[in-house]
């Protein structure tokens, strides 16, 4: 037998068709079989877990880089160190907050120069859709986007503006024409308000579940009149499960997710003045949060990503009216989820699901999402029993500001390989494009 360049093997290997003992054989980038755990394989290196967990590489693609133009904020090299130190070997970057947005295929290769060689996980892209951009948007899928966001309500910076009905049905026609996706950043501006005051209360009535409720009905009702694939953003009200449940029973085609805030946290017990708890929309109540859980566990939500929104410290004022609505914690993703999921009765087998092959799915980026032959060698060792009390200043996220911090999650990552190698420091993610293969 030819040997395999990397082995892995552990009693709690999660594939695709459950946790089982494996040993996980590595040849160049991909994984060239699986065998059983104790099978004598050649290797020139081995790695045995014995009772620790072996995941797939997370995909996450919800992330805010931010660069070029506010790296100050975040950037290639601090967010894909965070996320390799949280299991997660392949992001796909928001258009917005950089400058430029990508928002044309110009934007997109500015943002391209600014990654290249800095990343240390793999990257893929969304581009934007904003008034005015239609005629953008083939260029852009033809480069490779993944798909395209937009808001219904505002972004929260200027250069990046919502679509008003009409600039999104438009959007949507030209999407379906060439096969694309939208997703929605999903709020009815008219629904909402300016806070009535400082404090969290006052911050969370100003955005109420009723407007993402009436923004995912509009978003529903246009993808079944257009056809166009429609994926909805960040899901925090559970009163939206009651739209796209029945509307994915009727095969409209539209999707959503969650993230791990609202799914680990509650609004009562949000500190006084701790807005590293600021986010749009906004995390809601304890029974909201377990109806969430609900509506995970019947696939009604798909995807749990993290929606990483970093700001520096300064613009994290104590006062949640005037606060950046954005939460950072890609690296802090799979063991906040795994902490809730476990006590919840949940298997590592349904956060496998949840946070890599439903988003890879989702995007349509292949090769990743689960340890299978002839996938690339993504894989996270992972001990699902250690205590890890997190400290904001000791992530890689480039601003120490974090709603977990001084929480003590369940579970550590031990080591995480990108296509067989480890992400050690040394940048060698890829960057992404959809149809590459």
């Amino acid at each position: 037998m030819t040997p395999y360049d990397l082995v892995v093997r552990s009693r709690r290997t999660v594939t695709p068709e459950g946790e089982r003992p494996a040993a996980v054989a590595v040849r160049g980038e991909k994984i060239a079989a699986l065998h059983d755990y104790a099978a004598p394989l050649p290797a020139a290196e081995e790695v045995d877990l014995r009772d620790l967990a072996l995941l797939p590489g997370l995909v996450d693609t919800h992330v805010h880089v931010n660069e070029p133009g506010r790296t100050h904020w975040e950037g290639f090299a601090s967010a894909t160190r965070a996320a390799g130190a949280g299991g997660v070997t392949t992001i796909v970057d928001m258009p917005l907050n950089s400058l430029p947005p990508t928002v044309s295929r110009e934007a997109l290769d500015a943002k391209l120069r600014a990654a290249e060689g800095q990343c240390h996980v793999d990257v893929g892209f969304w581009g934007g859709a904003v008034p005015g951009n239609a005629k953008e948007l083939a260029a852009l899928h033809e480069r490779g986007v993944y798909g395209f966001k937009c808001f219904l309500s505002p972004s929260g910076v200027a250069e990046f503006p919502p679509l008003g009905p009409a600039e999104l049905r438009a959007a949507l026609e030209e999407i379906a024409g060439f096969g694309g996706m939208m997703i929605v950043h999903a709020e009815d501006p008219e629904l909402l308000a300016e806070p009535g005051g400082p404090g969290y209360p006052e911050f969370l009535a100003s955005r109420p579940g009723a407007a993402e409720r009436s923004a995912v009905a509009q978003v529903v009702r246009l993808a079944e009149e257009t056809g166009c694939r429609v994926h909805v953003l960040h899901v925090s009200s559970a009163e939206c499960l009651e739209v796209l449940e029945p509307a994915r029973a009727r095969g409209v085609p539209v999707s959503a997710e969650t993230c791990p805030h609202y799914l680990t946290l509650a609004a009562e017990q949000v500190p006084e003045g701790e807005t590293a708890y600021k986010c749009c929309p906004p995390i809601r109540s304890l029974a909201n949060r377990d109806l969430l859980w609900d509506g995970l566990a019947r696939g009604v939500l798909s995807c749990v990503v993290s929606d990483h929104s970093p700001s520096t410290a300064d613009l994290k004022v104590p006062d949640f009216a005037a606060a950046w609505g954005g939460i950072a914690s890609l690296q802090l993703g799979l063991t906040a989820v795994w902490t809730e999921a476990a006590r919840r009765g949940h298997g590592l087998g349904d956060v496998v699901r949840w946070m890599s092959a439903n988003p890879a799915a989702l995007a349509g980026i292949t090769g990743k999402g689960g340890i299978k032959t002839g996938n690339d060698a993504d894989l996270v060792a992972f001990d699902p029993a250690a205590d890890t009390l997190v400290d904001a200043a000791r992530l890689h996220h480039k601003n120490p500001v974090t709603p977990y911090h001084g929480r003590t999650l369940k579970g550590a990552v031990l080591t995480t390989w990108l296509r067989g190698r480890p992400v050690d420091g040394r940048p060698h993610g890829r960057l992404l494009m959809k149809g590459d293969g």
